[in-house]
């Protein structure tokens, strides 16, 4: 599925040294924590809603509580489609560069 693309393919054309190897640990970490808030927030979207149907003299706050479901279920969909996209990306990346280094 190429409709969402992050970043550019790249390909490393000498030998990779050290501060190549940090740069992409730099950004597995990243990755990782870019996940870690994109979860973070569909809970807190997840625990709004259930904030919102508690509340009974509101009904229509039940429709914002639905609305904070979905978006919950998009933000957490979402963030593990970027990690996995980047996290692969990564591998590929880091595996190239292996084989240029012999």
């Amino acid at each position: 599925m190429k409709l969402l693309r992050f970043g550019r393919d790249f390909k490393p054309d000498e030998k990779v040294i050290l501060r190549d190897y940090l740069a992409i640990e730099r950004t597995r970490l990243a990755n990782e924590r870019t996940l870690l808030s994109y979860i973070r927030s569909s809970l807190y979207l997840l625990i709004g809603a259930f904030a919102f149907f508690e509340l009974k003299g509101y009904p229509n706050f039940k429709y914002f509580a639905l609305v904070c479901l979905v978006f919950c279920i998009i933000f957490l969909v979402i963030g593990v489609m970027r990690f996995r996209l980047l996290k692969k990306s990564l591998k590929k990346l880091y595996y190239m560069s292996e084989e240029t280094k012999e």
